[in-house]
């Protein structure tokens, strides 16, 4: 199954690898940066890479592709959701994914990665299941460990491993039974940008002036790079919260196979798709 994982930065750097059974050579991802040179976009990465004795198949996540070596023949989407849950893991465990945060807290990183999988196979990668196996990292467990030299390995068995519903936790009760659901609209639109007034507008049509759309954007850097006086690549998201600009309403939601009645509710959102502005 996977033999090596490796995370690479934007820089297209190696900053972490994992192995499970046998030591692959940082060489083989030499035919994964080849590939990245020819990519218009980081985008556009071929998702699998074959190689004469491994094939590489990647994802891109918050600015990190994570690279696994195969070294014989598997279901590709097997592979990809496996690394979606990794990033997904990372994620819940440090609040964000990205490099800085993997890299100080790179000793939890690695016992997770060794409880995901067992001997290259995926084992426990519901949530529950490993917050029960590995401990968040706090500032207080971490200080604690580095004083009695423990680790945040759990001394007991998860109680849902083997249960037919793994993601819940046995013996969960809650105050309140409630069910959300998300509705998310993804919408186009036109925009011009004026180099003189250095203006961008975005149409997109009627927006309810109740509900103000949120535009945040990111601007990165490569490691040693000075800071661009000018004509920088700007990455944006565009958000309306509770609303769905189509007009689209939820009329009924109903649950079955639950004794109980629960608390129903609906969230609503609007974005844009990914796209970038460069001035």
């Amino acid at each position: 199954m996977i033999h090596s994982l490796f995370l690479v930065n934007a820089s297209g750097d190696i900053f972490l690898e994992k192995h499970w059974k046998s030591v692959v050579s940082r060489s083989v991802c030499d035919y994964f940066f080849e590939a990245l040179e020819r990519a218009t976009e980081p985008e556009n990465v071929p998702p699998v890479i074959p190689t004469p004795h491994h094939y590489l198949i990647n994802v891109l996540r918050h600015r990190i592709y994570f690279v696994a070596v195969i070294q014989s023949e598997v279901p590709p989407l097997f592979v990809i959701e496996f690394l979606h849950r990794v990033v997904d893991t990372f994620q819940d465990y440090f609040g964000v994914c990205t490099e800085a945060a993997i890299k100080d807290n790179v000793v939890v990183v690695y016992e997770l990665l060794e409880e995901m999988l067992d001997n290259g196979f995926p084992l426990a990668t519901e949530s529950n299941i490993l917050k029960e196996l590995i401990k968040p990292p706090t500032i207080l467990r971490t200080v604690v460990n580095t004083i009695t030299g423990s680790t945040n390995v759990g001394e007991q068995l998860p109680t849902g491993q083997l249960s037919v519903v793994p993601w819940r936790r046995t013996g969960v009760k809650y105050t309140n039974n409630e069910a959300y659901f998300d509705v998310i609209e993804e919408i186009d639109g036109t925009y011009t940008f004026d180099p003189v007034t250095k203006l961008l507008s975005w149409d997109v049509g009627k927006i309810n002036p109740q509900k103000l759309p949120s535009l945040k954007g990111s601007m990165s850097l490569q490691a040693g790079a000075s800071k661009p006086d000018e004509n920088p690549t700007i990455n944006i998201q565009f958000k309306i919260q509770q609303l769905a600009i189509s007009g689209l309403k939820v009329n009924r939601l109903d649950m079955y196979g639950e004794k109980y009645k629960p608390f129903k509710g609906i969230k609503y959102m609007t974005k844009a798709g990914k796209f970038q502005v460069r001035t």
